[in-house]
């Protein structure tokens, strides 16, 4: 089987999300970041190509990714030292897999669903953007310990939840950029000030432009979350209740970044829920 082909407008209709589709099916991860970039460049010029009325069949091939890294199991992964170089890289490369599942979980925002304003298509293209470059950030990093993106074993909760909430937009809101994503937010800080303690600042560094552009993320999700609860008169704080018990969301565990969290568009009534689950350990 060949790799998908990057289509030119004349292939999609000039349609935005049919490129996102062929984007998200490329196996190449350099190829896939370079495509997502530009993808957003052309298409915050020229939104109207967007076409949020198109139907688009969905492939067998999702999402594209290479032979490698091996996913396995969660619990099989076990934590080293970032006092040592080996485990510094174990990390970079978990943050990149991360990153690169995060292009893939935007990119198929953009194609999955249909007939939401072109903001919501163009707010996700730029997620995708700038998940790439956190991706290219973190293998050029990476590869100055010596290693690439496959070299170790990494996990796929991410995509796993994407599958699970394909065929509902809120809850694919809930409970991706909601909560996976949110999480990051709480995960960055104490990886960051490890990294910084072992002196390796400039992987740190790059941990500060992740955070920086998660809670953007997050906010998006929570535009839009938002905007879908208030369409369908739904209150928010029951409804993401209901998603996260329905689609088996993971437990939400303390400790709480609760000045990105509200940065990123969390209400005060969530914030003092999470406080209480931080009390509550």
């Amino acid at each position: 089987m060949h790799d998908p082909v990057i289509p030119t407008e004349a292939d999609t209709g000039a349609c935005a999300r049919g490129t996102a589709l062929a984007i998200l099916r490329e196996r190449d991860p350099a190829t896939k970041a370079a495509h997502a970039r530009a993808l957003f460049d052309s298409a915050g010029a020229q939104s109207s190509r967007i076409d949020p009325h198109a139907t688009l069949d969905e492939p067998a091939d999702l999402p594209g990714r290479p032979e490698r890294p091996e996913l396995v199991e969660p619990s099989s992964l076990k934590r080293r030292s970032m006092q040592s170089d080996a485990g510094r890289a174990v990390l970079l490369h978990a943050l990149a897999h991360i990153e690169f599942n995060a292009i893939n979980l935007a990119l198929d925002a953009v194609w999955r669903f249909p007939s939401m304003p072109q903001d919501f298509y163009l707010d996700w293209l730029k997620v995708a953007a700038e998940e790439a470059h956190h991706f290219s950030l973190l293998v050029a990093r990476l590869a100055e310990f010596g290693h690439a993106y496959g070299d170790f074993p990494a996990h796929d909760g991410l995509w796993d939840m994407a599958q699970r909430t394909r065929g509902d937009v809120l809850a694919r809101m809930a409970l991706v950029p909601r909560t996976l994503e949110a999480r990051g937010l709480d995960a960055s800080p104490p990886i960051r000030k490890r990294l910084a303690q072992a002196g390796d600042h400039a992987s740190a560094s790059i941990l500060d432009v992740i955070l920086r552009d998660e809670i953007g993320h997050v906010l998006i999700g929570n535009r839009w979350f938002r905007f879908l609860c208030d369409g369908q008169r739904l209150d928010p704080h029951a409804t993401y209740e209901r998603l996260a018990a329905q689609y088996h969301a993971p437990k939400l565990r303390g400790p709480f970044n609760f000045e990105a969290r509200r940065d990123a568009g969390f209400d005060e009534a969530e914030l003092r829920a999470l406080a209480g689950l931080d009390e509550a350990k």
